[in-house]
C-alpha cells in the first residue's frame, strides 16, 4: 500500500499516494487537466501533446503534469494565465495538422480534442497557424475498423494498446518532425500486416483515427 500524503490542486486539499503522477491524481479526483498522451501504466510517459501543463508552488517554469510525481505539500494550480496561453498554443499547433470535418468523423461528440476545446474554451476552427493538408489514403482493409491519418494526433495510445496489451507490434511511430506519423512496417495496409484486428488499438484512440466502419453508419 502506498503512503498517502495531502497536497492541494487549485485550493482543494486532497489525499495522493506517493509515487503517483500528478495528472492522474487530479483526474481521479475530478480535477481536468487537457492530456491526449498520457498513458497510466506508462512508467516514462513523453509528453508529447504538451497539454498538461500545471505550476507548482516553489517551481520556476510550468511542468507537464504527466511526468511530475506526487510529492508530501505540493501546491498546485491548473490554470494560470502562463498554462493557458502555453495549453491553447499546443492545441491549436496540432489543430493546424488535424482533418476537422467533425461532423464526418466516427468520434464526433466524443472526441478528446472536442472535450479539451469545451474544457479550456478554444475554438477548434483556428486561424493563428496555417493549415497543413494533407492526401492521406485512409486504410479500411480490415475487416470492421479503419485508420485515417489525417486526423491522427500522434498522441500513441494506438501503439501503446498493440504493443503492451495485444503484445503484437503492427504498427509503430516513423519519421521525425512535421512528417512523424503511425504506420505500419514499410507503410502496407493494415490487413497485409501482422495486425491480428484484435480492435485494442481502435478502443484506446481518443479521437476518431481509428474508428469502427460501423460507426459511420
Amino acid at each position: 500500500m502506498s503512503e498517502l500524503v495531502k497536497i492541494t490542486i487549485d485550493d482543494r486539499e486532497i489525499e495522493a499516494r506517493v509515487g503517483d503522477k500528478l495528472l492522474w491524481t487530479a483526474l481521479e479526483n475530478d480535477i481536468y487537466i487537457p492530456h491526449l498522451c498520457s498513458i497510466k501504466d506508462e512508467k516514462r510517459p513523453n509528453a508529447s501533446c504538451r497539454l498538461c501543463f500545471v505550476e507548482i508552488e516553489g517551481v520556476d517554469h510550468p511542468v507537464t503534469s504527466c511526468t511530475r510525481k506526487v510529492e508530501e505539500g505540493m501546491v498546485v494550480k491548473t490554470r494560470s494565465q502562463r498554462i493557458d496561453r502555453l495549453v491553447k498554443t499546443g492545441f491549436e499547433l496540432l489543430l493546424s495538422d488535424h482533418d476537422l470535418k467533425c461532423a464526418q468523423c466516427a468520434a464526433n461528440r466524443k472526441c478528446a480534442l472536442q472535450t479539451i476545446a469545451k474544457e479550456r474554451r478554444i475554438k477548434l476552427r483556428q486561424k493563428r497557424f496555417k493549415l497543413i493538408e494533407r492526401d492521406y489514403e485512409i486504410d479500411d482493409s480490415p475487416a470492421e475498423f479503419a485508420y485515417n491519418r489525417s486526423r491522427c494526433v500522434l498522441c500513441g495510445q494506438c501503439v501503446w494498446a498493440d504493443r503492451e496489451e495485444a503484445k503484437v507490434g503492427a504498427i509503430g511511430f516513423t519519421q521525425r518532425g512535421i512528417n512523424r506519423a503511425v504506420t505500419t512496417f514499410e507503410e502496407i495496409p493494415l490487413a497485409d500486416s501482422i495486425c491480428t484486428e484484435c480492435h485494442l488499438c481502435v478502443d484506446a484512440c481518443p479521437v476518431g483515427a481509428l474508428y469502427y466502419k460501423s460507426d459511420l453508419k
